[in-house]
């Protein structure tokens, strides 16, 4: 091993260590929000701003598993899809499809700032899913998540025209599903995991965060397939396959793999949360992204009121996790 590996080694499972390594994919992750919502200002439609993203996400890793692991490597990743084909089918579906076609559809009526500040309900979904996975969590905890939760209405409420009661739901409600499918996916990856570490089954493949992005990828791709044919997605529009391909990139491989590391690392409840918290980041980069590149104005004073209410449960959630 360098000492860049025994580094890391040596730190893999401290908290400020993870949440480090979270605030890094939160920031790749804010690219969704920010690309997402240009994409529909061009008029691109919502289903290819998904799909695509996986079939790049795809192609990507395919490419980096054939040209760094070999071959043989990429053979038994498809064995552990086909052996386990409804585990990864079930937690895809759940954790990668449902989650980012109801982001990028939610991008027709949001901005990605607030996008990405709604998505931060996902903090108050994992705390359930957590929970009906068997893991206890303490009532503070509950406590400022419940505070997160305030401070992301008073965010809606400062954007929304409430005249237009249509835009608020459609804004609002997709991206609240997306935040309990997204980590009911991830719990069941990381409970498979756990499941086959106390059957002291071979996990040298799902251990590697590159091959679970892939494996739930693939797994997504039925739901696409689906939605292609219940919906009029007509074609992508032209500036649509640069503009997903750097979300491949930059979210599908980087920030997913990143965030997947750093909760595979987490070996405690509070450090599963205080991962998950992490993800807060993307407000700050989303927002700063939008006023750069697409001229989006600072919010008014109900919005910013909002946002700081929003971080100060966020961080109050971090401080729990450490301790």
């Amino acid at each position: 091993m360098n000492k860049i590996q025994l580094y890391i080694k040596q730190y893999e499972n401290n908290t400020s260590f993870l949440l480090i390594i979270g605030l890094l994919s939160a920031l790749f992750f804010s690219a969704t929000f920010l690309i997402n919502r240009a994409i529909s200002l061009d008029g691109g439609h919502w289903y290819w701003s998904g799909t695509l993203r996986f079939f790049y996400t795809l192609f990507f890793l395919v490419i980096g598993f054939i040209s760094f692991k070999g071959f043989a490597y990429f053979k038994a990743v498809i064995a552990e899809y086909t052996q386990n084909f409804r585990f990864w089918t079930l937690s895809g579906t759940i954790g990668f499809g449902i989650f980012y076609s109801l982001i990028c559809y939610a991008a027709n009526f949001s901005p990605g700032w607030v996008v990405a500040t709604t998505w931060q309900l996902t903090i108050l979904a994992s705390l359930f899913v957590l929970s009906f996975f068997g893991q206890k969590l303490s009532k503070k905890i509950w406590l400022f998540t419940i505070v997160i939760f305030l401070g992301i209405s008073l965010v809606n409420m400062s954007h929304f025209d409430f005249d237009n009661l249509e835009a608020l739901l459609l804004g609002f409600l997709p991206v609240l599903v997306a935040a309990f499918a997204y980590p009911i996916g991830n719990q069941l990856v990381w409970q498979e995991k756990k499941r086959r570490k106390e059957e002291n089954k071979d996990m040298t493949i799902i251990n590697n965060a590159f091959v679970k992005v892939f494996l739930l990828s693939l797994g997504s791709l039925p739901l696409w397939i689906v939605l292609f044919f219940i919906n009029d997605v007509g074609v992508p529009s032209s500036g649509q396959y640069f503009n997903v391909a750097m979300i491949a990139i930059l979210s599908g491989v980087i920030a997913t793999s990143l965030f997947l590391y750093a909760r595979s690392k987490a070996n405690t409840p509070s450090k599963l949360v205080a991962v998950d918290a992490s993800q807060s980041g993307e407000v700050f980069f989303a927002l700063l992204g939008e006023m750069i590149f697409l001229n989006a104005v600072l919010p008014n004073s109900i919005g910013l009121v909002g946002i700081v209410v929003t971080i100060i449960g966020l961080v109050t959630l971090v401080k729990l996790g450490k301790d």
